[in-house]
């Protein structure tokens, strides 16, 4: 199983996304996690570089390790290899399908796959001794929901770009995507719904004593600037 996280510069949103996905999993999962691969890249990437700081700080305290990160270009390569591909906006949905167009029922914005977990029987996916099964199952169940999407829930997928803005703001995004990911996890792993993990035995939400959170969290709209299209 491989999961792919993609925004706009890989220098933010996404790689929040794949070390706390990582985190999560070795926390959770201990060896068994190794099965997961998890990478980050982006559109129009900054090729090479670390974490933007304040995004990386971010990171940290919501139990994430941000050392080692390199930024890449997202590739077709790279979609086609992903079993999940989650995106921060619609339009890096968009530019991810140009690039692998047979991966549209695998590719997702994080905060569209958050929505349409909600309407999964988790009761009826693979056992979490069979992880890969379980997690192509998943995937397979979300693409089944997406039909029964309203349009004007679409118009809140996307996760905005910090970049170029205040800490406060790299905060808030970095709850955004915590929030989104985190009860997709619990359904990878088997901890979700019936039996929430608790984050306060993990590393991940440990650093600001985080509880389980709900797929969508409210994000003050005012504070955050306009999502990068």
């Amino acid at each position: 199983m491989r999961i792919l996280f993609v925004c706009t510069g890989n220098i933010c949103r996404s790689p929040m996304g794949e070390r706390l996905t990582r985190a999560f999993l070795d926390d959770t999962l201990g060896a068994s996690a190794a099965v997961v691969g998890t990478s980050s890249a982006g559109t129009h990437a900054v090729v090479g570089s670390g974490m933007e700081p304040s995004s990386a700080r971010v990171l940290a305290g919501l139990g994430g390790d941000p050392a080692g990160f390199t930024a890449q270009q997202l590739t077709g390569d790279l979609v086609d290899a992903a079993d999940l591909t989650l995106t921060m906006t619609r339009r890096h949905r968009r530019s991810a399908l140009k690039l692998a167009p047979r991966a549209m029922f695998r590719t997702y914005t994080l905060r569209e796959a958050a929505e349409l977990l909600e309407g999964v029987d988790l009761r009826a996916l693979p056992p979490v001794g069979a992880l890969d099964e379980r997690a192509k199952a998943l995937v397979a169940a979300l693409g089944a929901q997406r039909a029964t999407r309203r349009l004007a829930e679409r118009e809140s997928d996307d996760v905005v770009d910090p970049m170029g803005h205040a800490a406060t703001v790299h905060q808030e995004v970095g709850d955004q995507i915590f929030g989104a990911l985190i009860p997709l996890l619990q359904a990878l792993c088997g901890t979700s719904a019936e039996a929430p993990v608790d984050l306060a035995d993990t590393q991940v939400g440990t650093a600001r004593n985080l509880p389980p959170v709900p797929a969508r969290p409210p994000v003050p709209a005012r504070a955050l600037p306009a999502a990068s299209r």
